[in-house]
């Protein structure tokens, strides 16, 4: 065996201890995700400047808490949406949606699907986000809505498999706190 060889493979275990003896988790190579069990949800300041449609809500999840760290940015834009069929399919979905927020043109991972928060419906899909400072995150849109009136939320997530993740999304949209803000944000 090269020397070479055997000084690498003695470094990789090393280090590999020195990570397990602080804690440390070692990277992530493909392995499953788990959907987050309790997941906590804490508003934080709305990141991104004024545009059209004004500022929104946001909330973040930690790692600790959802297994990856979670953002959501939610807001509605009144008087948007298609007044006759809603948010009934992913061309819908993808002319509401906020990834001009982020800067990056995401990538569809699949097809978008029916969703419902309170006595809204809409649709959810799953995005991969590309850029040199995104690398492994994903993302999802959501929209629904009231009438002529949408809501939109997006969601960034921290690893490469945002479906995972969708069921506490809803369930956090259909929480009290966000339906009293839709609420009172659509005027109802």
């Amino acid at each position: 065996m090269k020397r070479t060889t055997v000084l690498a493979a003695v470094v990789a275990f090393g280090l590999a201890g020195a990570l397990a003896v602080f804690g440390l988790p070692l990277p992530d190579r493909g392995g499953a995700v788990a959907p987050p069990s309790h997941p906590v949800w804490a508003e934080v300041q709305w990141p991104f400047a004024m545009d059209e449609w004004g500022k929104g809500k946001a909330f973040r999840c930690t790692a600790a808490d959802c297994g990856a760290e979670i953002n959501l940015y939610i807001r509605a834009k009144i008087g948007f949406c298609n007044c006759t069929t809603g948010v009934a399919d992913d061309d819908e979905l993808n002319r509401l949606s906020d990834f001009n927020l982020m800067g990056d043109k995401p990538s569809v991972l699949g097809p978008g699907h029916s969703i419902a928060v309170a006595w809204m419906k809409g649709r959810s899909r799953s995005y991969t986000v590309a850029g040199a400072f995104r690398a492994g995150q994903s993302a999802l849109a959501v929209a629904f809505n009231d009438h002529c009136d949408a809501i939109v939320a997006t969601v960034v997530v921290a690893h490469d498999r945002p479906a995972i993740i969708e069921p506490s999304v809803i369930e956090f949209l259909n929480n009290k706190t966000i339906l009293h803000w839709a609420e009172v944000t659509l005027g109802l």
